[in-house]
């Protein structure tokens, strides 16, 4: 499958030093929101148009990630112009294209892509339900959106999901 860069080509070593960044635009919900939970710095905007998006990615410096081949052809802006509709192939084409993550896998929101903050139990106590508090010690709260996450019984879906990211073996949906 082919991939499309846009000027400059870049790689995670021609990017001024800069922490890599990335922004999605409103078909890549969904990428976004793995991205995040990847480890990816990946700012996500549904509503906004493709001037906005263009603008944003200049001004706060991140590659726009984008499906619109008009809005990934301008010029000025580095984008990856994301070939497939396919979730796992787009993580993948993500991956190759910039490399690996620059931080750890669920150390930032999937909801608002603020890092995550460790927070102790009992500053979360009237937050979680008494069960959670009972059989949890680890603690995570975002400082963006005040969400407090934890290791449910779903992380391990999400980490097997996480894993077919990067084999490249099929996900069941």
């Amino acid at each position: 499958m082919c991939q499309s860069y846009q000027t400059p080509p870049f790689s995670p070593s021609t990017m001024n030093d800069e922490p890599l960044a990335l922004l999605a635009d409103g078909m890549l919900g969904r990428l976004a929101k793995w991205l995040r939970l990847l480890g990816y710095d990946t700012d996500y905007d549904n509503a906004a148009t493709d001037p906005e998006l263009a603008h944003r990615a200049r001004a706060e410096g991140r590659v726009l990630l984008t499906r619109d081949r008009e809005l990934a052809a301008r010029r000025g802006l580095r984008t990856l112009l994301i070939q497939s509709e396919v979730l796992e192939e787009q993580v993948r084409e993500v991956q190759d294209a910039l490399g690996p993550p620059p931080h750890p896998p669920l150390s930032r929101c999937p909801v608002c892509n603020v890092a995550l903050e460790t927070v102790p139990a009992a500053g979360v106590a009237d937050r979680v339900p008494p069960y959670v508090l009972k059989t949890q010690t680890e603690f995570r709260h975002c400082p963006g959106c005040g969400r407090i996450y934890w290791s449910g019984s779903h992380l391990q879906m999400m980490r097997n999901q996480m894993e077919k990211f990067t084999t490249g073996g099929p996900a069941d949906e």
